[in-house]
């Protein structure tokens, strides 16, 4: 029952919200180094309002927090804990409801459970979400029939209708990120702390889905985490750690105004935490050394992943260590590789290896989603489930061979039964995409391929842990 092991409780600091304070002002820096993937806002004067409202409302996270989450990203980099990231690709404010977020949080949690309980190890729970309403994309321009439009960014940036209207980029949206997130956020403290993701429920977080094959192996696993609770209740264990989660939110730090408004100093150490989330990523397409996104998260005291791609050198991540974590500091960087199923293990192990040579030691995620996209013959933008395997065995195969560790997970899931990603035990073919693709981005596991991979990593990870 390890998952459910409590830290030290979070504080909730106080944060100055002065707009005028130098350390706030030096966060505007990045405006200075070259900008990618930064919408071009209409009107400045409209821009500067909105920015200004979201400088002085109240964090969505807070410092305390935060420090725990830090402390815990240490222990997976130590091979003393397994993160679990996973939600939308890009979230959207119409589907911020109360049920799509409860299965969210039910699926991380099932999957969490197969995890703790087949491979003993605790799992750090962390969803992309609450944030991750905006997307880095390949061109700036979208055409179709001889029509050429803004292309759609995510609902913090524009609209998804191809109209000249809703493809406008729209500041009055990053303030509707913001409250869309906060009742996120109160939705995800609400469920993980009210009963709801008490263990002991173990078996009410498989109803309302589909039943199938990770349903009918799930139910294995929940029956024997019955048998264990059981035992402890005889001998009078105390059930207080059973009753609630930690449960972090985390998107990619794409927006710099948006995440600049939303930093705070911390009244107690003075330091600037970037309060949107308590895990902020830099994607594949913004990790530039000399770039705006780099400079922006340097000055932040929260954990910072880097995606990493099959172009990355060991020079890259050797000096994106140096930027982003000059002190090698446990827990504050994260190097989240996504290599495609057909480059993870040519490719990885010399970054791996040169990292560790160097003396530095980052948590290792493996993304198995981004190096595996495809597009369909009739024309979905789709992923083969057997790819998506075949990255994670690679992952920790490569990591097992240099003797380091893989520190965890993050993937493109919903807790809906989309037909977005072929294969799985649902045998989804091209034709069966059209039956529920939803995604206006990337293409998600549903809930079923989740739960499959959840027991395909827990595998891993027991064979990694017993040494056999």
């Amino acid at each position: 029952m390890t998952s459910t092991t409590r830290t030290t409780p979070a504080r909730a600091h106080a944060f100055s919200l002065s707009s005028t304070s130098e350390e706030l002002a030096a966060l505007g820096t990045w405006r200075e180094y070259p900008r990618v993937q930064q919408p071009a806002w209409p009107d400045e004067a409209e821009r500067s309002a909105v920015f200004d409202r979201l400088r002085t409302a109240p964090p969505l996270v807070f410092a305390g927090e935060v420090d725990v989450l830090r402390s815990r990203l240490a222990d997976a980099a130590r091979g003393e804990a397994f993160l679990l990231q996973g939600g939308d690709c890009a979230e959207t404010f119409a589907d911020s409801t109360a049920d799509r977020i409860r299965a969210k949080i039910r699926t991380i949690l099932q999957m969490s459970a197969v995890l703790t309980y087949a491979a003993s190890v605790p799992v750090i729970k962390m969803g992309r979400m609450a944030g991750q309403f905006a997307k880095p994309r390949s061109a700036d321009d979208e055409t179709r029939e001889g029509v050429t439009l803004p292309t759609y960014r995510g609902d913090a940036v524009n609209g998804y209708p191809f109209t000249a209207e809703a493809r406008i980029p729209d500041p009055q949206r990053l303030w509707e990120m913001y409250t869309t997130s906060a009742q996120t956020l109160n939705l995800l403290r609400a469920f993980t702390s009210g009963g709801f993701a008490d263990l002991r429920e173990v078996h009410s977080w498989n109803q309302g889905f589909v039943r199938g094959p990770g349903y009918d192996r799930y139910e294995q696993v929940a029956q024997e985490i019955d048998r264990a609770v059981r035992f402890m209740e005889a001998i009078g264990a105390d059930f207080e750690a059973l009753q609630s989660v930690d449960f972090y939110a985390s998107h990619e730090a794409l927006l710099l105004d948006y995440e600049e408004a939303m930093s705070r100093i911390d009244s107690r150490s003075g330091e600037i935490y970037g309060c949107s989330g308590h895990f902020l990523w830099i994607g594949e397409r913004t990790r530039q050394l000399d770039g705006a996104h780099v400079e922006f998260m340097s000055r932040l005291r929260n954990p910072i992943g880097v995606k990493l791609g099959p172009s990355t050198s060991v020079d890259d991540a050797l000096r994106l260590i140096d930027r982003l974590d000059p002190d090698r500091e446990p827990g504050r960087i994260t190097f989240i590789t996504r290599m495609g199923a057909r480059q993870i293990r040519d490719v990885l192990p010399a970054l791996v290896e040169g990292v560790r040579d160097a003396g530095a030691t980052p948590a290792w995620v493996t993304d198995p989603m981004h190096g595996n996209t495809i597009t369909s013959s009739n024309g979905y933008k789709t992923r083969r489930f057997e790819d998506i395997l075949d990255e994670v065995v690679g992952f920790f195969e490569v990591h097992r061979a240099l003797g380091t560790v893989p520190g965890g997970l993050h993937m493109e899931l919903t807790g809906d039964d989309v037909t977005e990603v072929l294969g799985g035990t649902g045998h989804i073919d091209e034709a069966g995409l059209e039956r529920r693709y939803e995604t206006l981005v990337d293409p998600r596991l549903n809930h079923q391929q989740s739960l499959e991979l959840a027991f395909l990593v827990a595998e891993m990870l027991g064979r990694q842990n017993s040494g056999s």
